[in-house]
């Protein structure tokens, strides 16, 4: 069976049936995502240094995903893949800073539509917030967000509901999880989902005094290599010592752990813990101004497994009654069929990248079924094209640090892709399947093949491209078969 045939047996009617269909017993849904934090960064998977407490302990009592990948190895199409269950490049969501489209269903769509109360709260990043835009949260979903077009900081800016950036004086994360609060006291009659990407812990950081204390020690122990970051001051480019730095983004896990924990009280506190399933992970692998040491090669932006492999925990008590430890490939785009199948929700008529985990869920899934695919698709070559919504609506508004062309907004971009050619097919991209991962690069000088076995050798250290050729020949052409899926729909061919 080719992975076209697969896609379409993955794929049921677009139904949706009344929500008195369903019964009220229904799990509560909150997923999280950090911004740029690394597989490594966590203390249950052996940090040197860094203190995540209450991740440790849902890794430790819920169900601990070890082999969780971001969809991507950046934001915004990690974004996209988490919202839709699917590959950004579908889309046209290539790279940070590029927009959804407005046919795109999400999972907030879908559970909305299924009486689900909806809301998303912190970094946006898939097109503007602001009202006007087509792909604003509201537009993509969620009955109410307090959101941002990118990453923030301490006192950062929000827009509510599409209106203008509001101040909210205090720690972005504790921010953050406040709002959801707030969100969940007033949706207490239906089900209710929750979508809650933070800013941390993107450069540029910031860190409360008491947390910045925890790590104290960190400058004098690093005070030779210095790292590239952004200026808090500035907002532009600067160079400082490694330990300065990881002292600061070390603050910001721990407080965003810190707030991860307060939500956990408050769903005790209420008696929501039980039938509430509560995911924790990252958008992309740590990024080069965070990078210490990992046993996994490459970092953010880079297809190998640093950078998208990313911390995955999962609690559900009333049916993750005992501790587990998994080992099955799992990714952001699994979410949307998931939860899906969690709301009683038929998945939409069109092509998806990810599966069910519910049977991961119950103990019951022991290999995926699936493969998992990597795309850094060459955005150039549709960078002359027509614009896929009018640049105006694509005009960001919250403000932060880090300027972009000189000014403290970020604007998006979606392009129109009427065709394809065969040099659409290049760029980075890998195929993991249950052992093994193939990666091509193509660049002037032909196609450059690596072929690891990804369960023996996670560090991607011994290239079997020699060694095991038929295996490399055969996943390179399930490779070309689904790029072939994506493209398709990148024409506009799935709305």
């Amino acid at each position: 069976m080719n992975y076209s045939t697969m896609f379409c047996l993955l794929s049921f009617a677009f139904l949706l049936p009344t929500s008195k269909t369903y019964s009220q017993d229904r799990p509560n849904i909150i997923l999280m995502m950090g911004d740029d934090h690394g597989w490594e960064e966590t203390g249950y998977n052996g940090h040197p240094h860094v203190k995540t407490p209450v991740l440790d302990e849902m890794a430790s009592t819920g169900l601990r995903l070890d082999r969780f990948y971001s969809g991507y190895s950046s934001c915004s199409p990690t974004r996209g893949s988490f919202m839709t269950g699917r590959h950004p490049n579908r889309y046209g969501t290539f790279t940070p800073g590029c927009s959804l489209r407005p046919e795109e269903i999400t999972l907030a769509h879908l559970l909305k539509k299924s009486g689900y109360s909806t809301a998303h709260f912190g970094k946006w990043h898939l097109g503007p917030v602001k009202k006007s835009s087509p792909t604003n949260p509201t537009a993509m979903g969620f009955d109410h967000y307090v959101s941002h077009d990118n990453f923030f900081e301490l006192d950062p800016q929000f827009s509510i509901n599409g209106g203008p950036p509001t101040l909210f004086e205090g720690e972005g994360s504790a921010i953050v999880i406040d709002e959801t609060i707030k969100f969940i006291e007033s949706s207490k009659q239906n089900p209710f989902l929750a979508v809650v990407w933070f800013g941390s812990p993107h450069e540029p950081y910031q860190g409360l005094p008491e947390d910045l204390a925890l790590y104290a020690n960190l400058p004098a122990k690093y005070p030779d290599k210095m790292v590239s970051l952004t200026s808090n001051e500035t907002g532009t480019q600067t160079k400082r010592p490694l330990g300065d730095v990881l002292q600061e983004r070390y603050a910001e896990i721990t407080a965003m752990d810190r707030a991860i924990g307060t939500l956990r009280n408050y769903l005790k506190k209420q008696n929501m813990r039980d039938n509430t399933i509560l995911l924790y992970c990252g958008d992309n692998g740590t990024p080069r101004s965070g990078v210490l040491a990992s046993p996994l090669r490459g970092q953010k932006g880079q297809i190998y497994e640093g950078g998208t492999r990313v911390p995955g925990v999962i609690e559900w008590p009333a049916q993750i009654k005992s501790p587990r430890i998994s080992d099955v490939n799992t990714v952001t785009s699994d979410l949307l069929p998931t939860a899906c199948s969690l709301a009683g929700v038929a998945v939409p008529d069109r092509p998806l990248d990810g599966v069910n985990l519910v049977p991961l869920l119950q103990g019951k899934m022991t290999t995926r079924p699936q493969p998992i695919f990597f795309w850094h698709y060459n955005m150039r070559l549709d960078s002359n094209n027509k614009p896929y919504i009018a640049p105006e609506l694509q005009k960001g508004t919250t403000p932060l640090v880090k300027l972009s062309g000189g000014i403290p907004t970020r604007n998006f971009r979606n392009y129109q892709h009427s065709k394809i050619t065969d040099d659409q097919y290049g760029g980075d991209r890998s195929m993991v399947d249950n052992q093994y991962k193939l990666i091509l690069k193509t660049s002037k000088q032909g196609t450059k093949r690596e072929l690891y076995d990804i369960r023996k050798d996670p560090a991607e250290t011994t290239n079997l491209t020699e060694a095991k050729p038929e295996i490399t020949k055969t996943m390179e052409q399930q490779l070309k078969t689904w790029q072939s899926s994506v493209l398709n729909s990148l024409t506009g061919a799935d709305y």
